[in-house]
């Protein structure tokens, strides 16, 4: 159904006159900043904890690995800062719609390039600053279109169930891919599996919040927030692992191009929260996801410390653009 320039006006209003969005808005680009700090230092942390214990992290932590983590003073600092990004994030998914609150973590992206390229003396290259340029214009354009033609709908048990279901398969999957393929593994797939449960805890923690709202606080709610939990322990280790294959930029990419596709998707799909928008606007859906998930890529192949460091990613790379100006001080 085509809606009118009256509509999309009145919409619009609607969207930026809403006092709980105009709080939502400053708590999750907070929680944005919070993530590329944490993201820094948990990567110098993981870096450090593979130079004292001789093994690389990059097939998967080991348990002596995930203990010394413990006692890294930098690793430890990181996750208080990913500690009050989630924080953040949680509050402004209490005020906000989830599909405007999560696509703004890629606020991260650019803050942690500029961070990565300081700290390691990797300069960004033309190819990584298309690609930078691709995952925040993708996301933005996917959001600007959802924001205006998404409806937010009571999440019902049937939703609940399907969410769960899904998400259990997804688990199953990726676990038996890592079991499977972890020693063929590297970086993308881990930040792809943690982009893809993340974006599961966003809408777990967003139809948490609104059962609770609406007091309606029941067995399956409980069934929630232990799937919520699960999800988080599994994301958080496949981030801990990027960490040890793949610079800081490159892992804050994926989950902030990644995270919010998903959370979108289900609940374009499961939530029916895209039935009003047309069948253009699913178009620029589609097209804006795909120079997403083309900048990820794209970073992946041509980020300059992951060239500088020869570091396999299964996938074809880009051409060496010249010697690294050093790798400064973790």
């Amino acid at each position: 159904m085509w809606l009118s320039s009256e509509d999309v006006s009145e919409q619009l209003v609607g969207v930026f006159n809403n006092p709980k969005l105009l709080l939502g808005i400053p708590l999750a680009l907070a929680g944005a900043v919070f993530m590329s700090l944490g993201a820094q230092y948990q990567h110098r942390g993981v870096e450090k904890v593979e130079q004292l214990s001789g093994s690389d992290a990059a097939t998967g932590l080991s348990f002596d690995q995930l203990r010394r983590l413990l006692a890294r003073p930098s690793w430890l600092v990181g996750t208080l800062m990913l500690g009050l990004a989630i924080v953040c994030q949680l509050s402004a998914l209490a005020v906000a719609p989830l599909i405007v609150v999560q696509p703004l973590g890629a606020i991260a992206l650019v803050i942690t390039t500029l961070l990565n390229a300081r700290v390691s003396g990797h300069t960004p290259t033309r190819q990584s600053i298309t690609a930078i340029v691709c995952c925040v214009g993708g996301i933005f354009l996917f959001v600007s279109f959802a924001a205006v033609f998404a409806t937010e709908k009571a999440i019902g048990d049937i939703e609940l169930f399907t969410i769960l279901a899904i998400l259990l398969v997804v688990i199953i999957a990726l676990g038996a891919a890592w079991l499977v393929l972890r020693h063929r593994m590297r970086a993308l797939f881990y930040v792809i599996g943690a982009g893809i449960l993340y974006g599961f805890v966003a809408t777990l923690a967003k139809a948490t919040i609104n059962r609770i709202e609406n007091g309606s606080f029941e067995w399956i709610t409980v069934i929630c927030v232990i799937a919520l939990v699960a999800a988080s322990a599994v994301g958080a280790y496949f981030v801990q692992t990027a960490y040890g294959s793949g610079p800081p930029d490159l892992v804050i990419a994926g989950l902030t191009v990644v995270d919010p596709m998903v959370a979108v998707l289900i609940g374009m799909l499961v939530l029916g929260e895209a039935a009003a928008a047309p069948g253009w606007v699913l178009a620029i859906f589609g097209v804006a996801g795909a120079i997403a998930v083309f900048g990820v890529v794209g970073l992946a192949r041509f980020h300059p410390q992951v060239l500088s460091e020869s570091q396999e990613l299964g996938i074809e790379r880009g051409s060496d653009p010249g010697p690294s100006t050093g790798s400064g001080t973790r």
